[in-house]
């Protein structure tokens, strides 16, 4: 293309290229380019120009090429798909009449800040500098499907919106970030796909907007982060999946809102992360499930849980804020794989690990509660007496007033109706200390082997040492478990 051949608006950008100088159209610095459609030509480039720029034009000694254009209306599709350009190249608040399709190309640097247009292509491409989509709106899909991006990906306040719901709209699979990916503000119509992403640095999406009602809103199975996932007030309408992901740091969703009803809300499985943070979000609509997760600190109020969760498998440290016992069984009860017992030890460990003990063994005893429903009539009688009795061990207290009822039962008894003696020189009789001989196991006041009931009274002794050997039994285990603690 020969300088003679381009318009006024051309030339102009042709001669800032060599010296890598901006050109700017922009009546306003706050001009917005969806206002593009009517511009004159005498901001109007075409972008075989473009194309001829970057890969043709010729070079000034001394000084570094690069394409700086803003506010410019731009005619034709850009298409670089194959090339390799050397030059950095910012077309930012320009409109695109057509796509820009730079498919497996290799990029010094892009910058399309606030930019305007109908759709992106970029996948199998590399970009040895940042890339910065800042402000921009698209009308259809941007894919950069397996890009390598040497620095960080900028989409904050980014508006992408997808044509046909059935085609992710932004497409970010496979690719890998060697820095942040930075999306504060983003919003999108459609999926967004980051399944098998890599990124390097942090990942930025508070206030994000996921929107895609009764599909997946935004899938990101198998990504690896290697720092935090900053998510606060992100708003999802669909599916949230991070099956198999690995988040070093902290996965941040406070203050979220995640609606998927009927369906998945949030999917995290087989996953593993730092941090899970749900902290003052709203209740989520649909399913949470964290089957076969490994979180080292697990952090929500029981309000923000919906009516189905799936934890079966789940392996935390740590669970925030500390709440009360019979708040934290509400998951494990809404649990729609049904009683899962390792989902109680694991809760268990987490309020022991914290010295609260009393919640531990509260988690246990409705352990047990649980478990008694699955058993056959006759281990569900069983499993009611030991609730009464003992609680299942976890009541040491209550074993001991049963005891106390046991001894103030026989000692009445005996005293009303005295055993006959084995020996002539037999001991003092004692109602009370007979009574003692018969329920505790261990220790002998000489009345037991000296004194024999007859009738009835006699199957109330045995019944009484039965009984005895059970309760000693659970308080003196009671008394260990304190001990043991201090």
């Amino acid at each position: 293309m020969e300088p003679n051949d381009l318009t006024p608006a051309e030339e102009r950008v042709w001669r800032a290229f060599p010296r890598g100088q901006s050109v700017d159209f922009r009546t306003a610095a706050d001009e917005d380019a969806t206002a593009g459609a009517g511009w004159g030509p005498e901001r109007t480039i075409r972008a075989s120009v473009l194309k001829a720029l970057l890969l043709n034009a010729p070079q000034e000694a001394g000084e570094v090429a690069a394409l700086r254009l803003a506010g410019a209306r731009i005619t034709g599709m850009l298409s670089l798909i194959y090339a390799t350009v050397d030059h950095a190249v910012r077309l930012s608040n320009c409109y695109f009449h057509e796509a820009l399709d730079l498919y497996s190309s290799r990029l010094r640097q892009l910058n399309l800040r606030g930019s305007v247009f109908p759709a992106l292509t970029l996948g199998s491409s590399r970009v040895d500098a940042p890339l910065r989509l800042t402000g921009c709106r698209a009308r259809g899909l941007v894919k950069l499907g397996g890009t390598q991006i040497s620095g960080a990906v900028f989409l904050d306040q980014a508006e992408i919106t997808a044509p046909d719901a059935a085609v992710p709209a932004l497409q970010l699979n496979q690719s890998s970030i060697g820095h942040d990916f930075w999306a504060p503000g983003l919003r999108v119509h459609g999926e967004t796909r980051l399944t098998g992403a890599t990124v390097a640095g942090k990942i930025n999406l508070e206030n994000a907007e996921f929107l895609n009602p009764g599909g997946t809103a935004l899938s990101a199975e198998a990504l690896d982060a290697n720092a935090d996932v900053h998510a606060r007030g992100l708003r999802a309408r669909g599916r949230v999946e991070l099956r198999g992901a690995r988040i070093a740091g902290r996965l941040d969703l406070s203050g979220s809102h995640l609606s998927n009803p009927g369906s998945t809300a949030l999917r995290a499985s087989s996953s593993d992360i730092g941090e899970l943070w749900l902290h003052g979000s709203d209740p989520i609509e649909g399913i949470l499930n964290l089957r076969r997760s490994r979180i080292e600190v697990l952090g929500f109020e029981p309000e923000v849980l919906p009516g189905e969760v799936r934890l079966n498998d789940l392996s935390y440290t740590t669970l925030t804020p500390h709440r009360p016992a019979y708040q934290r069984l509400l998951m494990l009860e809404h649990d729609t794989d049904g009683y899962v017992p390792y989902a109680y030890e694991q809760l268990t460990a987490a309020y022991r690990r914290i010295g609260d003990d009393r919640a531990a063994r509260h988690v246990q005893l409705t352990k047990q509660l649980r478990h008694r429903a699955t058993l056959a009539w006759y281990g569900r009688a069983w499993g009611r007496l030991q609730e009464v009795t003992v609680g299942y061990g976890f009541r040491p207290l209550r074993a001991a007033g049963w005891l106390l009822s046991l001894l103030a039962v026989g000692t009445v008894t005996y005293a009303l109706h005295r055993p006959r003696p084995l020996k002539a020189e037999a001991p003092q009789f004692h109602p009370v200390f007979y009574t003692l001989d018969l329920l505790l196991p261990v220790i002998s006041f000489g009345q037991e082997s000296a004194f024999a009931p007859e009738g009835w009274y006699q199957g109330l002794s045995y019944i009484l040492i039965i009984t005895g050997w059970v309760l000693a039994t659970t308080v003196v285990a009671g008394v260990s478990r304190t001990i043991s603690r201090q």
